[in-house]
């Protein structure tokens, strides 16, 4: 398949592809949107990053009746970030079709404020199983008109426990719908949760063996624990020196208090780092997750749980302080580096008891273990971010858009528009990434000159 215009596909969707720069369907999107479009259900296995998210997004969007204001799709996500990652993907396919409401319906956001928003039922949600069955049983979602049903990243929403909460759920749903279901791995769970949910579904396989090759290099070095610290700081400057510009890292650890740990320190050696597990408050999540993407932070360290479904383009680099606990782990760890095109570097540290649980990882992802001392370097780690954000107590609930915040600041702010990055609105706050040197005139002179005469309450994330 050439391209997405040899697909019965709305012109929208379409325009949309080309929008966004998809040259030609994956091959996940290739060998399952004409099943997909054609109504009948789906078993995809797709590694993270293939591009599965377009393929379901396209599918269900084709047929959405827009002038019906009912619930008409139900995106499933093992994760918060994830959910947030798949709904905001779905929103900039939806750009170019006029009125389509999407809501994202996950666990650590106020209930009350989600009854509300449901009043006036949005055509597509994007949720956790919890929140979702939570709505249900309240009576407050009606999926009496669903037509499409999305399980995405099925073999970690079972991992997780939420077995009996996807079948509670789906006991809501109407009989005859589209039922989605996509898993990296295709264990004998999924196959068994797919014969119960799922009528005759096309089983399609495109992992990475069809997709262009990942461009990833992978490094064991023996640790004691005692020097892991040490170890990581030593990777981070050769990383440094390679790059030879600012760039980013995600650090793996295999419990919280280790993340917060790891992350105490580096920020003590001048290494800009935050970060991500679930002790966090949800919305602290968010904003981590977001400074690292818009280059306001350097290093995210993480549990692993906590960095499903983040979707970095350009991330060259991804250390395992702690070694994975098994193959699926450190698959999903280095799937973080080597996207798009781009080469990325997978380091892990392993403790001299853990050598047989790194042969046994290398056997079952067919790669030979590439040992090496840890660099022998005196370079400081030390990085500074290029950007930092700015948090403006006003959002979309006070109609501001992009183009608002971008006018203040490049007008009164005194900005140009390259010191100017990335632009979120939520529903009460907006988030930019500014140019770090210029992060608190740009806040005072908001402060001061406000946003189209209107006056909001500015700060700069971290101070």
């Amino acid at each position: 398949m050439k391209d997405f215009t040899e697909l019965a596909l709305r012109q929208e969707l379409i325009d949309s592809a080309s929008a966004r720069g998809f040259a030609r369907p994956t091959p996940i999107q290739a060998q399952t949107l004409p099943a997909i479009l054609d109504g009948a259900d789906v078993l995809g296995q797709a590694d993270t990053g293939s591009g599965k998210t377009a393929a379901f997004g396209f599918g269900l969007l084709n047929k959405l009746v827009v002038d019906l204001a009912r619930t008409q799709a139900l995106v499933l996500c093992p994760t918060r970030e994830l959910a947030d990652q798949v709904g905001q993907a779905l929103r900039q396919f939806a750009a170019a079709i006029p009125n389509v409401k999407l809501m994202t319906l996950c666990g650590g956001a106020p209930m009350r404020a989600q009854v509300n928003s449901l009043g006036q039922p949005p055509h597509i949600i994007v949720g956790t199983p919890g929140r979702v069955l939570a709505h249900l049983r309240r009576e407050s979602l009606d999926t009496s008109a669903l037509q499409t049903l999305v399980l995405d990243e099925a073999d970690r929403m079972l991992d997780m426990g939420f077995i009996a909460d996807i079948e509670a759920i789906v006991g809501y749903l109407p009989g005859q719908r589209q039922t989605l279901l996509f898993s990296a791995t295709w264990p004998e769970a999924i196959r068994d949760i797919s014969s119960r949910l799922q009528r005759n579904p096309k089983q399609i396989t495109a992992t990475r063996g069809e997709s262009p090759p990942l461009r990833i290099a992978q490094v064991f070095h023996l640790v004691d624990d005692a020097d892991k610290l040490i170890a990581l700081e030593r990777v981070l400057a050769d990383s440094k020196r390679r790059q030879k510009t600012f760039s980013q890292a995600l650090v793996f650890c295999n419990r919280r208090a280790d993340v917060d740990r790891v992350c105490a320190h580096l920020n003590k050696r001048g290494v800009s780092a935050l970060a991500l597990h679930g002790d966090r408050e949800q919305r602290e999540r968010d904003e981590v997750l977001l400074r690292f993407a818009n280059q306001s932070c350097a290093v995210l360290v993480a549990t692993d749980v906590a960095a499903r479904g983040l979707d970095i383009t350009s991330l060259p680099l991804v250390v395992s302080v702690d070694l994975a606990r098994d193959i699926d782990t450190h698959t999903h760890r280095i799937g973080r580096t080597g996207r798009a095109g781009e080469s990325g570097r997978a380091v892990s540290f392993c403790t001299p008891r853990e050598r047989e649980r790194a042969e046994r990882i290398a056997v079952a992802a067919g790669i030979r273990l590439n040992w090496s001392r840890w660099p022998d370097n005196d370079g400081s780690a030390r990085v500074e971010p290029p950007m930092a954000t700015l948090v403006i107590q006003g959002g979309r609930r006070d109609k501001l858009r992009p183009g608002d915040i971008l006018g203040a600041l490049t007008g009164e702010g005194g900005l140009t528009g390259d010191e100017v990055g990335k632009i979120e609105i939520t529903t009460l706050r907006a988030y930019v990434a500014v140019a770090r040197s210029r992060a608190k005139p740009a806040r005072d002179r908001l402060r001061q000159s406000g946003i189209k005469g209107r006056r909001f309450r500015v700060g700069v994330l971290g101070d």
